[in-house]
Order: C-alpha cells, then structure tokens, then sequence
C-alpha cells in the first residue's frame, strides 16, 4: 500500500483485523464443508422418508418446523451482526492503544503517565466488555427461540403419529421410530443456528480485513511503464508542485538540475518525493517518472534517513538490507563507511552504502550524531558519494559547505540559490 496510508494506519487495529480475518477464513470453510452440508443432506433425507414411508403431513411438519426454524435463525442472526460488530470495533480500540502504549513506552515514562495510560485501557476494555454483554444476551434469546420451534414440531409431528397409531395407520414402533429419529435430526440441525452465527461472524471478522484488500494503491505503475534506464544519475525537477494534503502544496514550482556526481543541498525539504512514495502534483522529475516502474526508479535512487529503523534481526542482515545478496566483505565495508564496524552499534546507514544507487538523498543523515561520529560519518558519505549525484537535506552548514548548489525553500519555493 501507499506511504500515505501506511503513516495514517494504527498498528494495533490493523494487526487485529489481519489475524481475526485469517482465522475466520479456516472455520468458515470448516463450517461449510463438515456442517452445513451434511445437516441439508440430512433434512432432505428425512423430509423424502417421512413423506413416502409414513403420510405427506409428517413432510410437511418437518419442512414447516425446519423452514421457521431456520427462518428465525437467520433473522435474529442478521439482528445480531451489529452487536457483534460493534465488538469488534471495541477490540480494535483496545487493542490499538494497549500497542500504542508498548510502542511509546519512552514516552510514557517521560512524562510520568503509566496511569494515564492503564485509565484509557481500562475504558476501552470496559466498553468491550459491555458490547460482548450484549452479543450473550441476544445469543441467549436466539437460542431459547430455536429451542421453542424445535419444541412445537416435535410436539405436532409426535400427536400426528399417535393419532395414526390409534386409527392402526401405523404400529407403535413407527411412534418410536418417528421420535427417534425425529431426535437424531435435530441434534445437528440443533448446532445449524450456531454454524450460521459462526458464518456470520467470521464474515463480520472478514469485513477489516477486505477493507485492506480494497485500499487503492495511491501510486501505481504506468499500464506501459518500463524500466529506467540512467547511464547517469543527472537529476532535473521541472516545475514540480507537490503537497500531502489536496490544496495545501508544500512544494510550489521548484525547479532545479543536478549534474552527474554533483552534489546539492536542500534546506528544510523531504526525500519522500524522491523515491516515489508520492505522487508530484504537477511538473516533471527530469525522467518522465510516471512512465518508469517504481521499482526500476528505486533501485537507482538511495536514501540515508534522518529516523534510526532497525528490524528485529542480526546488524549483519540490518546492513545488508539494502541489497539482499551483497556478501559478508560488502557488509563490512559498509559497516566501516558507516562507521560503525568497530563499535557495532545498531545504525542502519550502512544499508545504503551496499545497494550502490546513482542517485543520493541524504535527510538530515547526521542531524542527530555527536560531533565526532559526524565528522567520521561525513568522510565517510564524501567517499561513498564519490562519482554520485547526491542530494543532502540538512540544517547544519557543516553538512552542506561542500555542496556544488545550495538551495534554500521557503513556503514551498526556493527562495534563494548559491554556492
């Protein structure tokens, strides 16, 4: 999915959606196949038995009683959807926010607010509590219901059969065989109201989950895109407009060219719109971008980011990220040009040195280091940006003073341009 939707989803809630709708897929297959069908088949059966064996009304009880039956199964079940949606969402929100406080826990102990946090929790668990309150009680009257209809027809078709036991229409073993099996038929047919509500449910479960599969991909390949090919990495912006929210442009008419191997800098600007996790309101990036496969710009842009992202896995694997079949001598360099080969503390700018792009965009890569490790870091970026177009946002004019162009934005134009 899109990076707009990506910064505007919560963790928590999305997890949740995934792993109550993949479950819900097994058992609604589960339902259908070993339950649903065998009880129709059954009911069929007996409603075909019963008519040609003993008498048409014995059919016709059966077939009244399943179809009212089934017929106040459905509807209080449909009745039912929304209680337990409405518990669903319940347990998004407390799962959300029980995430967002494991993820902010810094946060959280900063400003002294573990209670603050366990009161909000507490809320939200308690409205979940209320809304499976009522998912009970509306089971418990859909049962009680089903239990009445199963009562009557078992009440009707047993009066029917010792009226014809008395009139020597049928033998006292046909009143047993009748109950009997009469019994035999509504024990699975007994559970159907629950597989129904099970198949409600789990499509109810299902519903978050489609939500995902229907999000539209903001930023899509060309129906003809190919791929780049740069035999330079030249960078030219032509009039480019660009803004995260419809009719507020942070980016307003910006043009400017980067030579092969160039280096410019850019104050208070985002790489975002480099790597094409957006989409350019108007104007041109030098390549007709909207004509290139998104993975074929990707590769030859790379991007030193201002924000530490580790995952959860060995520094070796963070390292080599950046191109999944360098070799272990490539991680290496790439640790030391990271400087962080003798010390091996988790920085994951060494990903970038080993995907070896044409083209650079370095965020505010040394915004938050101390002057020493920037300083190595800088000669480090300098070797690694040899022969590299290199586009360098950053506050520090230490950062920049090395720059070929200088570009300074103010409300989303370039309000000055230099060396």
């Amino acid at each position: 999915l899109s990076l707009r939707w990506h910064l505007g989803r919560r963790t928590g809630e999305v997890l949740r959606s995934v792993d109550r709708g993949t479950s819900s897929i097994n058992s609604l297959l589960s339902y259908i196949v070993f339950s649903i069908i065998p009880t129709i088949t059954d009911i069929v059966i007996g409603i075909v038995y019963f008519t040609s064996v003993f008498s048409a009304w014995f059919g016709l009880i059966i077939f009244v009683c399943m179809s009212l039956y089934l017929t106040l199964t459905i509807f209080i079940s449909e009745w039912r959807t929304k209680y337990r949606r409405d518990m669903n969402t319940r347990d998004n929100e407390a799962k959300s926010r029980a995430v967002d406080s494991l993820l902010n826990f810094e946060t959280v102990k900063y400003y002294n607010a573990e209670s603050y946090e366990v009161n909000r929790f507490n809320d939200a668990i308690i409205k979940y509590q209320v809304s499976e309150w009522k998912v009970s009680a509306s089971l418990g009257l859909l049962n009680q219901t089903q239990n009445l209809v199963i009562g009557l027809g078992l009440l009707a078709g047993s009066l029917l059969c010792a009226y014809f036991v008395t009139e020597n229409k049928l033998q006292v073993g046909d009143f047993v065989l009748f109950g009997t099996y009469i019994i035999q038929l509504y024990t699975p047919l007994n559970w159907f109201g629950t597989y129904y509500r099970m198949i409600q449910n789990s499509f109810v479960d299902m519903e978050n989950m489609f939500e995902l599969f229907h999000e539209e991909q903001e930023v899509k390949d060309a129906v003809n895109a190919g791929d780049l090919r740069l035999e330079a990495g030249r960078i030219e912006f032509e009039n480019v407009h660009f803004s995260y929210v419809d009719g507020k442009e942070i980016l307003q008419d910006v043009s400017f060219s980067v030579m092969p191997g160039q280096t410019l800098a850019l104050v208070r600007a985002g790489p975002r719109v480099w790597v094409h996790c957006w989409r350019v309101g108007r104007g041109r990036r030098g390549w007709e971008v909207p004509g290139v496969k998104q993975a074929s710009l990707r590769a030859h842009i790379g991007v030193v980011p201002q924000d530490t992202v580790l995952f959860n896995d060995t520094i070796a694997n963070n390292i080599r990220y950046g191109r999944i079949l360098a070799t272990d001598q490539e991680v290496q360099e790439a640790a030391r040009a990271a400087d962080i080969h003798d010390r091996i503390l988790s920085f994951p700018d060494a990903a970038l040195p080993a995907s070896l792009p044409h083209a650079l965009p370095l965020p505010q890569a040394t915004s938050a280091l101390d002057t020493e490790t920037e300083r190595n870091i800088q000669a480090s970026l300098a070797k690694v940006c040899a022969h590299r177009t290199t586009i360098v946002v950053a506050h520090r004019l230490s950062t920049v003073v090395g720059a070929d162009q200088i570009l300074v934005l103010k409300d989303g134009r370039i309000a000055e341009r230099g060396r």
